[in-house]
């Protein structure tokens, strides 16, 4: 169980409550909730008019609500907001949707009850997902659209997925949670879904329907989830890189620390350091060309630590944003227990986890760029002592040509995919919103961006392992447990069918990520 109190909530618990970890609520969290919603309820009894309480939203802010319509008002605010159209959210998405609004609630500034929240809480335990479209959102008063589709369900409509496996992950024969899970079976009611769990619908007090759909969650759940997944593809991509340059017959001169002391950035100095480990001084595939008549190696050799320096320097910076979002309140307006206060302000404006989902993705871009380049002396006789496209009877068999080819329209699609969202907007709201982040665009171009990478760091490696072969030579000591994984999972190549190829090295990377972890 995930315990969530509001204040240390990860990247990596949020990815373990997205594959199906359940969680437990803070107790002391939920006391000050109650104690926050006793604000509201104050407010109320004493007939002041306060924005999102007893109020219309947006435009209608001006138009004050009698006491009687309050809960129809947080309903009908449900409903109306729940526009969200296109395909659903992965179900592992949507679990990490609903865990980062638990988080957010239990900052206690929302006015909510904990009733709702437990609900919530129950509902991620017994696997109730409502079904959320991907699309509707532009990030300004929150996550709206998103958040209302995962509030219906809480009020018991909308709709629910019925349970289910991940199909995609079973298709691909995948260990680790993926970042294109499916839904998760067939969709129900989701009165019928919270019935058939012994659960039973919440009646929205006042301010309540507002207080579980103004915020981030969408943008920071799927951030969270990219920079978790990312984060072990910066380290993955190390190793790999490490593995061409041997295939390659690379130099390990330009990983001197005394090269990286002079240009002290963090990432950069962490790959040097990264790269000397699992190179070692020599091996018998450097012995072999230690005399050689190369005086220095190409870019995406000889620049490994400034490249992929700069991805680790990006997941630092942005992944802290994003799990700072993770652990704060953004909702409006806020409520404060200690002055018995409604403060309106605009924490739930997307730009912080917008810009640092666009970060990354410009950050995969260039990593996946820099393998490619890789690929391509791997494959380029011109560039190598290998040869043409890693086979030994070219003509007769093709080899990696088309791999490469695979990886390059990857490569080609993800620098469309690293054109920033957030420096768009369109003004909504009759105006009154009229700066936008467009955050949950970045947030889901960055997962198919991570989604990309993965795939052609792996076309990378399952070359890199070809190359080896055919120098027969023993690389590095550092490098054996990620070739033993390789191996054992890929025979020496002849022509046949590469997607299956491709996916069986996907699935020896996963074994190799969990051996190291």
């Amino acid at each position: 169980m995930i315990h969530l109190d509001g204040r240390s909530l990860t990247a990596a618990k949020l990815a373990r409550i997205a594959a199906g970890e359940g969680v437990s609520l803070d107790e002391g969290a939920l006391a000050l909730v109650a104690e926050n919603r006793a604000v509201v309820d104050r407010i109320v009894a004493e007939g002041r008019t306060v924005y999102g309480i007893n109020t219309g939203f947006g435009q209608f802010a001006t138009v004050v609500i009698p006491p009687d319509q309050l809960q129809q008002l947080q309903l009908n605010l449900i409903r109306s907001h729940a526009a969200g159209v296109g395909e659903p959210l992965p179900k592992d998405q949507t679990r990490a949707l609903m865990a980062a609004r638990i988080n957010c609630l239990l900052k206690a500034h929302s006015g909510i009850r904990p009733e709702p929240i437990r609900l919530l809480a129950a509902c991620l335990n017994q696997d109730i997902v409502p079904v959320v479209p991907c699309q509707g959102s532009v990030g300004a008063s929150g996550d709206l659209a998103p958040l209302a589709h995962m509030a219906l369900l809480l009020v018991g409509e909308g709709l629910a997925w019925s349970g289910g496996s991940d199909s995609a992950s079973e298709a691909s024969g995948s260990t680790q949670p993926t970042l294109r899970a499916s839904g998760g079976g067939r969709q129900v009611p989701g009165g019928e879904a919270l019935a058939a769990a012994g659960l039973f619908p919440v009646t929205l007090q006042a301010k309540e329907g507002l207080a579980l759909i103004n915020g981030t969650q969408l943008i920071t759940a799927l951030g969270n989830l990219a920079v978790e997944r990312f984060t072990r593809l910066a380290h993955l991509a190390d190793e790999i890189a490490a593995l061409s340059l041997e295939a390659l017959r690379g130099s390990r001169r330009a990983f001197d620390p005394r090269i990286h002391a002079a240009r002290p950035h963090p990432g950069q100095l962490l790959v040097a350091e990264h790269m000397r480990a699992l190179l070692g001084d020599s091996s018998p595939i450097a012995a072999s060309h230690q005399d050689c008549h190369r005086v220095q190696d190409a870019y995406s050799l000889r620049c490994i630590p400034q490249v992929h320096g700069v991805t680790r320097d990006a997941l630092a910076f942005a992944g802290a944003i994003l799990e700072r979002e993770l652990n704060s309140a953004t909702d409006n307006p806020m409520i404060f227990t200690d002055t018995q206060e409604s403060r309106s302000g605009g924490n739930f404006h997307g730009q912080y986890p917008a810009f640092a989902c666009d970060v990354l993705a410009i950050a995969a871009a260039d990593l996946a760029s820099i393998s490619e380049r890789r690929q391509e002396r791997l494959v380029n006789p011109a560039y190598s002592d290998l040869p043409a496209f890693l086979t030994q009877n070219g003509g007769l068999e093709s080899g990696f040509m088309m791999a490469h080819v695979t990886s390059a329209a990857l490569v080609s699609e993800m620098k469309g995919l690293a054109n920033p969202a957030c420096v768009d907007s369109i003004p909504t709201s009759a105006g009154k919103e009229d700066h936008v982040s467009m955050g949950p665009i970045a947030a889901r171009k960055l997962l198919r961006a991570v989604d990309a990478l993965e795939q052609v760091l792996a076309i990378e490696a399952r070359m890199a392992l070809e190359g080896l072969r055919i120098v027969g030579l023993e690389p590095a000591a550092g490098l054996r447990p990620l070739v033993d994984q390789l191996a054992g999972a890929c025979a020496p190549w002849a022509d046949r069918v590469m997607f299956e190829e491709i996916n069986a090295t996907l699935r020896a990377l996963h074994a190799h990520e969990e051996a190291r972890t």
